[in-house]
């Protein structure tokens, strides 16, 4: 499980560097603010779930999971804190395959 590095994003820096996932799944220290910019170039779909280790309101502790068809990309979260983060403030990923999957987390920055 590697970590992943929090990129934010404004108007100094508007470019976004990826990397590839980890296959046993990654982390990363979530403020609630930051969100997920995932590309998927295999040719086959994968699933990234985000693991809920909280109740949810609905007393579900059920995780959460996006879909990333073939050749596309998609945004995931925010992650709400009372609901994501483990005891050292991280929201665990893991993914259905690592094959051409990168990731961007995501911060906005200052704005104009």
């Amino acid at each position: 499980m590697a970590a992943l590095t929090i990129q934010v994003v404004d108007y100094v820096t508007p470019v976004v560097t990826y990397e590839a996932v980890s296959a046993g799944g990654d982390t990363f220290k979530n403020d609630g603010q930051t969100i997920l910019h995932i590309k998927n170039a295999d040719p086959s779909q994968k699933t990234v779930t985000a693991d809920r280790l909280q109740l949810s309101s609905t007393g579900r502790d059920d995780n959460e999971a996006i879909t990333v068809e073939s050749e596309t990309e998609r945004f995931f979260g925010p992650f709400p804190t009372n609901r994501f983060n483990d005891a050292a403030g991280n929201v665990a990923l893991s993914y259905s395959g690592a094959t051409g999957l990168t990731i961007a987390a995501l911060k906005l920055g200052n704005t104009l």
